[in-house]
C-alpha cells in the first residue's frame, strides 16, 4: 500500500466516524429528553429492551454510542442494571446494519445522502428537519467514508506481509485478538466490519479467516464503553462488564460451532457470489444467534456483573452533580437526558431541604426555642453550596445542549434555583428573629403565635405542591399554587390589620411588633418566589 492508498484509507476512516458522530448529534437533538422517557417506558421488559437497543444503534451505526449512553444513564441513576441487559443484546443486533446496508450497494448513493442532508441543514429553518438533515448526512458522509476505504485496499492484495499476517489470523484466537485490538484502536466495529467487507470485495481475505477477525471486533468495540466508565459508579461499571461478557461468550460459543460445524460453508452458500454479503450475513447470524442463546440469561449476567464489580465505595458523602453527571466519553447521544435528570434531582433535594428549613424556622418562632439552630444553620450552608455548584454546572452545559426544547428547561431550572436559594434565605430570617427575642427576653403575643402556626400550615402546603416531578402537572401545580399565593397576600394584610390594632392596646410591645411586620414580609416573599417556580415550570414544560 503507497502513501495514496494509506492516505485515502485514513481519510476514509475519518469520515466514516465523522458520519457516525453527525449521526449521534442529529439523534441527540431530536430526541433529546425523549429518549430517556422512551427508554424508561419500553425497557421494564426485555425482549422490548432487545428491539429498542437495535432500532436505536440501526439509526446511528454504533453499539459503542449505545452502550456508552448506557453507562451514562445507570451512573446518572435514570436507568436500573437490569433495563440495560436487552438494549445491549439489541445494540449488538443494530449495528449489523451496517455492513447489510453495505451489502446491498447502499454506498453508490452515498452522495445523494449526502446532498440532501446538507441541503436540509443549511436551507431549512425547522430545527426538526435540520436535526432531520443531520442524522441523513452523517449517513450518506459514513458510506462515503467506506467508499474511500475500500477502494484503497485493492493494493493489499499484492502485499506480501499483509497476506501473511492474514494467513496466521486463520487460527481463531490469533484472528480474535488482531480483530479486538484493531477495533480497540480505531473504536468502531462498524467500521472495521466494513473494512473487512472491503478485504473481502478485493480477494484479500476469505470468510473462514475474516470469520475470526469478525468476533474480535465484536470484544475490541467493548473498549469504548469502558473508557466511559472510568470514575463511574459501580453499576455503571457493571453495564460494560455485561456487554463485555455477552461478546466474550458469544465469540467462545462460535468458536467451537465453526470448528465442529461447516458453519462457514453454510454461510457462504447463502450468497454464493458476494463476499460482502457473506461478511454480513456472517455479522447478523452471529449477534441474532448470540442474543438468542443468552436471554434467558439476562438476570445471570446482571448477578454475574455484580459479583465481578463490587461497590466498595465507603463514602457517606454526597456526590456533587459534576460528579454524579459524569458526561460520556466523546459521544453526546443521550447527555441532554442524562443533564436533565440530574440536575431535576439536585433541585428536588435542595428544594425538600430548603422545606425542612422553613418548617424549623418557624417552629423556632413558635416554640421561642433555639434548640434546632444548629441545624438550621447547617442546612442553610448546604442549600447555598448546591445553589453555587448547581449554577455552575448549569452554565458550564448550556452551550453542549442541541434541541430548542432541552436548552429551555435547563434554563428554567436555573432560575428556580435562586428562587428556592431566596426562600431558604427568608427561613433564615425567621430563625434569626428567634435570636432576637432569645437575646432580649421577649416574645410574641399568644395570638400573634397563633396567626404564626397558621403561617406555617400555608407556607408548607403551598411547598409540597411544588415538590417532585413536575413535567406532566405544571398547569395544575401553577393553579393551586396561584391561589395558594394569593391567600397569602390575604392573609398578609390581615395580620398587618391586626397587628396594628395589637399595638394601639399595647399587648403587643413595639419591638416584638416591628419584628412580626418583618416576619410578614418574609411570608409573603415566599409566597412570591414560590409562584416564581410554578411559573418556571409551567413555561419549561408547555406544550408537552
Amino acid at each position: 500500500m503507497g502513501i495514496s492508498e494509506a492516505l485515502s484509507m485514513c481519510g476514509g476512516l475519518a469520515l466514516f466516524l465523522y458520519g457516525m458522530h453527525m449521526m449521534s448529534s442529529g439523534l441527540e437533538a431530536a430526541a433529546g429528553n425523549k429518549m430517556k422517557q422512551l427508554l424508561e417506558k419500553l425497557t421494564s421488559n426485555t425482549i422490548m429492551g432487545v428491539v429498542v437497543g437495535a432500532v436505536i444503534t440501526a439509526i446511528i451505526q454504533s453499539s459503542s454510542a449505545t452502550t456508552v449512553m448506557l453507562v451514562g444513564f445507570v451512573n446518572a441513576g435514570i436507568m436500573d442494571l437490569s433495563q440495560t441487559v436487552g438494549i445491549i443484546m439489541g445494540a449488538n443486533i443494530g449495528a449489523t446494519m451496517n455492513g447489510v446496508l453495505l451489502s446491498v450497494g447502499i454506498g453508490d448513493i452515498a452522495p445523494a445522502f449526502a446532498f440532501i442532508g446538507v441541503c436540509l441543514i443549511q436551507f431549512s429553518k425547522d430545527d426538526k428537519k435540520k436535526d432531520l438533515g443531520e442524522i441523513i448526512a452523517g449517513l450518506g458522509i459514513l458510506f462515503i467514508g467506506m467508499n474511500m476505504m475500500s477502494s484503497s485496499m485493492g493494493a493489499l492484495r499484492s502485499s506480501e506481509k499483509f497476506i501473511n499476517l492474514l494467513a496466521t489470523c486463520k487460527n481463531p484466537f490469533v484472528g480474535v485478538i488482531v480483530g479486538a485490538v484493531f477495533t480497540a484502536l480505531i473504536q468502531s466495529s462498524s467500521a472495521s466490519v466494513g473494512i473487512l467487507q472491503a478485504l473481502a470485495v478485493s480477494g484479500v481475505v476469505s470468510l473462514d479467516t475474516g470469520i475470526y477477525l469478525m468476533f474480535g471486533f465484536t470484544i475490541g468495540t467493548c473498549i469504548t464503553a469502558a473508557l466511559a466508565a472510568i470514575g463511574t459508579t459501580a453499576n455503571a461499571k457493571r453495564t460494560t462488564v455485561i456487554h463485555f461478557m455477552f461478546n466474550v461468550i458469544g465469540t467462545l460459543i462460535f468458536i467451537v460451532f465453526c470448528q465442529v460445524l461447516p458453519v462457514v460453508s453454510w454461510i457462504e452458500a447463502i450468497t454464493p457470489n458476494s463476499p460482502a454479503a457473506q461478511v454480513a450475513n456472517a455479522h447478523v447470524i452471529f449477534k441474532v444467534v448470540t442474543t438468542l442463546i443468552l436471554l434467558p440469561f439476562a438476570n445471570a449476567l446482571v448477578k454475574f456483573a455484580t459479583i465481578v464489580v463490587r461497590d466498595r465505595s465507603a463514602e457517606n458523602r454526597r456526590p456533587t452533580i459534576a460528579e454524579r453527571a459524569k458526561l460520556t466519553a466523546g459521544y453526546s447521544m443521550g447527555n441532554s437526558a442524562i443533564i436533565i435528570n440530574i440536575i431535576r434531582e439536585e433541585i428536588n433535594y435542595m428544594y425538600e431541604l430548603t422545606k425542612k428549613n422553613v418548617e424549623l424556622a418557624y417552629d423556632a418562632v413558635i416554640r421561642n426555642s433555639g434548640e434546632n439552630q444548629k441545624l438550621l444553620a447547617e442546612n442553610e450552608d448546604e442549600i447555598d453550596k448546591l445553589n453555587a455548584t448547581i449554577c455552575e454546572y448549569i452554565s458550564s452545559i448550556m452551550p453542549i445542549t442541541t434541541a430548542a426544547s432541552d436548552s429551555k428547561i435547563i434554563s428554567g431550572y436555573y432560575l428556580i434555583v435562586g428562587n428556592i436559594e431566596r426562600i431558604g434565605d427568608h427561613a433564615t430570617n425567621f430563625a434569626d428573629y428567634q435570636k432576637y427575642f432569645a437575646n432580649r427576653n421577649i416574645g410574641l403575643s399568644e395570638r400573634a403565635i397563633g396567626e404564626v402556626e397558621i403561617m406555617k400550615a400555608k407556607t408548607l402546603k403551598a411547598m409540597e405542591y411544588l415538590e417532585g416531578d413536575k413535567r406532566d402537572s405544571a398547569p395544575e401545580v401553577l393553579t393551586a399554587v396561584q391561589h395558594a399565593e394569593q391567600e397569602m397576600d390575604d392573609m398578609t394584610d390581615s395580620y398587618r390589620d391586626a397587628q396594628l390594632e395589637r399595638m394601639k392596646n399595647t399587648s403587643c410591645s413595639p419591638e416584638a411588633s416591628v419584628i412580626y411586620s418583618e416576619m410578614l414580609t418574609d411570608f409573603e416573599r415566599i409566597g412570591d418566589h414560590l409562584l416564581n417556580i410554578a411559573e418556571e415550570y409551567a413555561g419549561m414544560y408547555a406544550g408537552k
